[in-house]
């Protein structure tokens, strides 16, 4: 019988086409039901029921908050002398006299969603709060009037009295009388450019004034800007016709010339401005990369003395190198510098606070330090600018000083690290002598705390919970951690409901083989273990924060959860170089941005596929958003053997190009020799040519925090490098990209099913905002 050779080819294609079969068998149908699964749990958060986290202390008897569940809000407040608690407003009254107030016509405001924003009593204790983007006040019975009479007033900064608010208007700094809305002009000499207040850090431009009032109304520290010699930065929008061309001072790394300022005192009722006797000062904090750090606004690094006659602030460097503790007299100008830290990489002076105060009345400083390799507090005497004592030891991190009482001899502070244990990012509350010893914990649960304390420093609102566990919130006594009432309780029955399951914490070892990393690993809702799943990785490679970015109870981690759902494992990985361990963790790849965790990112992912059979390393995929958009990027290009597919937004891929201050406190100062710098192994462009699996580089056309031109030099250099990639450019959007967002996510669920499942996603899912 004569053999036909075309029998061991036919054989190989259909073996071929069956082994074909059985891995797109193990490849999850990804359908409209899939994407209706994920839709319900990307904007989740209101499906958890009473989950108060935060609370506002109107004064020191009384807190407000908001408690949810499925009938809506309702606006609530405490008093903690009598414990009784009871709407704030009458719900249906406010919204009523809101709507008449405001003309809201056919979007109205709902009694049920009244949308308000912080509250704070006004001087004849009236309530005053922001809705709909109007300041409002109203009384007890809902009677409310506009606070200003112009309709687009600049934000002013409240005096301690409650009876002015300081703002910028023309380049100079005004007051204005809550009571009359009388306005007054305190300085003459603010020019564009140089003015007074202002708030620009490059990466942030606001109208906000950055002041600081003296605890009796009467002076307020503030500085004079000086950006005549900053460099600019421009965008242009899109629009039929002439297009509009936004300008505004953006100073660079290397920039010979960036933004400084010169420090002042003005007396409001005299409208007197006393400069102090300094050179100018670097537009620099302790903190972060602006003088202005908190949500609130305000100025973290000066402190006024309780006589409101001198104050303290802190200068810091251009490179964050050096940190000088200076006090001034607010009446003649004159500055002493009491002590100084230098360090080798940057120095910092906690994470959620400038964690530094002034104690006059016992002639001390409390100071924050990291030079034990922990971020510890030290006392000061501020006759000598000598270290008295440590006041607290060992490992762990102080992370923020919430109160110092100098006639106890008392801090407050919440901390990480300091229980044996415990997970240690888990946030706890404690409280030490200033005399040194022990310190003492006022929360002993093993989760994650948020803390609110009472203005007179006695009580505090404590919300607890874990990334499984939702929020315990209690009203506690300062004194010992005592419960002294229930505040609510979350119910996630709801949430259930919907589909989720919790995220699973889990640890790995970084590149070094030994230090222990902190991860979140979330899997499918109808997770088969006998099934092979592609793993994504979302990353936020630092160094101010982490991929995790925190510990609490969240119904949703950006939309880490919803991708899942499609058919992957998604981890969030926190690596060397992100804070809240040591200080050598924290400073493990300082002066080498290009380095962003990707080696502890890449040994983790190893180890869980080890670990856990289901997980595919042969289909790695990454994503970010900003820093998270240069990291995704510089994984493909550096690990291209590894990471098949890359999803990056808004990266600063070359932070040559990026505000000056963030890459300079990181990266340090750029030097440049023989046509090169330091800078140059973090240039994500200068790697286009290793491309091998798909890119997407998405940006917003208006991203005046990271220029959209930072993407655009790495698809100029993949262009010249003959890759293919793709790229979303969105017309008109921010940094962040607004009502948009869910359009963005769509496209990135799809771009995943397509090129790392090897699936094909339902057409054009209707992915929908949500409506408030």
């Amino acid at each position: 019988m004569l053999l036909n050779t075309r029998t061991p080819r036919l054989l190989c294609a259909l073996l071929l086409a069956a082994l074909s079969l059985g891995v797109y068998a193990q490849t999850p149908t990804v359908s409209q039901a899939d994407y209706a699964r994920a839709d319900r749990l990307l904007f989740a958060q209101p499906l958890v029921d009473h989950a108060v986290t935060r609370v506002t202390w109107l004064d020191a008897s009384h807190f407000v908050y908001t408690d949810h569940d499925a009938s809506g809000d309702r606006l609530l407040q405490t008093d903690v002398a009598t414990g009784r608690t009871a709407p704030l407003f009458d719900a249906q009254a406010l919204a009523a006299a809101l709507n008449t107030l405001l003309a809201t016509g056919d979007k109205p405001i709902k009694a049920e969603k009244l949308g308000l924003g912080k509250i704070a009593l006004t001087a004849d204790r009236r309530y005053r709060f922001t809705v709909r983007d109007t300041q409002v006040v109203c009384d007890a019975n809902a009677r409310c009037a506009k606070v200003y009479a112009k309709a687009n007033p600049e934000p002013g900064a409240l005096s301690p009295d409650k009876r002015s608010e300081a703002f910028v208007r023309d380049w100079n700094l005004w007051v204005r009388e809550l009571a009359t809305g009388a306005e007054t002009q305190l300085t003459t000499d603010g020019v564009q450019d140089y003015g007074y207040a202002t708030d620009n850090a490059g990466w942030k431009h606001t109208d906000k004034a950055i002041v600081e009032w003296s605890p009796d109304s009467n002076r307020i520290a503030t500085f004079q800007q000086d950006q005549r010699k900053t460099g600019q930065m421009y965008l242009v929008n899109t629009q039929v016709g002439h297009p509009k061309l936004e300008s505004w001072k953006y100073p660079l790394p290397g920039d010979k010339e960036v933004t400084m300022i010169e420090r002042v005192v003005i007396e409001v009722p005299t409208r007197k401005v006393i400069r102090l006797k300094m050179a100018p000062d670097q537009h620099r904090s302790t903190l972060c990369d602006d003088i202005s750090c908190g949500p609130d606004g305000g100025w973290d690094d000066v402190k006024w003395a309780p006589d409101s006659k001198t104050l303290a602030f802190v200068s810091t460097s251009r490179f964050h190198k050096d940190a000088w503790f200076r006090i001034a007299d607010a009446a003649t100008g004159q500055v002493r510098t009491v002590f100084s830290e230098h360090v080798k990489t940057q120095y910092e002076s906690g994470n959620g606070t400038a964690s530094w105060a002034y104690l006059p009345q016992t002639n001390e400083a409390v100071w924050f330090s990291e030079r034990s390799d922990w971020g510890q507090l030290y006392l000061y005497d501020l006759t000598t600018g000598q270290l008295k004592h440590a006041i607290t030891t060992g490992e762990g991190n102080v992370t923020e000083l919430l109160k110092v009482d100098p006639v106890s001899r008392t801090v407050w502070f919440r901390g990480v690290g300091h229980t044996p244990g415990i997970n240690p990012y888990y946030q706890q509350f404690w409280k030490a002598s200033l005399d040194g010893g022990a310190p003492i914990l006022l929360t002993p649960e093993p989760s994650d705390h948020t803390v609110s304390l009472s203005p007179d420093g006695k009580l505090f609102v404590d919300a607890y919970s874990t990334t499984t566990v939702p929020p315990v919130t209690l009203l506690r006594s300062a004194a010992d951690g005592t419960g002294v009432s229930e505040v609510a309780r979350a119910d996630i029955t709801r949430l259930k409901a919907a589909g989720w399951v919790p995220p699973v914490p889990f640890t790995v070892k970084a590149r070094d083989g030994r230090t222990e990393l902190y991860g979140v690993m979330f899997k499918p809702s109808n997770f088969d273990p006998s099934k092979k799943y592609p793993i994504v990785n979302y990353i936020y490679p630092g160094p101010q924060t982490g991929s995790v970015r925190g510990r609490s109870f969240l119904a949703t981690h950006v939309d880490n959860q919803s991708l899942a759902e499609l058919g992957f494992i998604v981890v969030a990985i926190d690596g060397m170089g992100t804070p809240w361990r040591s200080k050598s963790f924290h400073d493990a790849w300082y002066g080498d941005m290009a380095d962003n965790t990707l080696p502890d990112q890449v040994a983790g992912m190893k180890e869980l596929a080890a670990r856990h059979p289901w997980i595919d390393l042969s289909r790695a995929g990454i994503w970010g958003h900003s820093g998270g958009g240069n990291a995704s990027t510089a994984a493909i290009l550096r690990y291209p053997e590894f990471f098949k597919v890359a999803w990056s937004e808004s990266g600063n891929h070359d932070n040559r190009g990026y505000e000056d201050d963030w890459a300079e406190r990181y990266q340090g100062e750029l030097i440049e020799k023989d046509g090169k710098s330091n800078y140059d192994s973090q240039a994500n462009q200068s790697l286009a040519g290793n491309l091998k699996g798909h890119l997407m580089l998405v940006h917003g056309t208006l991203d005046d925090n990271v220029p959209p031109y930072l993407s655009l030099l790495v698809a100029e250099a993949l262009i010249k490098a003959n890759k293919d990639f793709d790229m979303l450019m969105i017309p008109n959007a921010r940094h962040g990209y607004g009502s948009l967002t869910a359009y963005v996510a769509r496209r990135r669920w799809d771009y995943f099913v397509r090129h790392l499942a090897g699936g094909t996603p339902p057409a054009q899912y209707d992915l929908k905002m949500p409506q408030d």
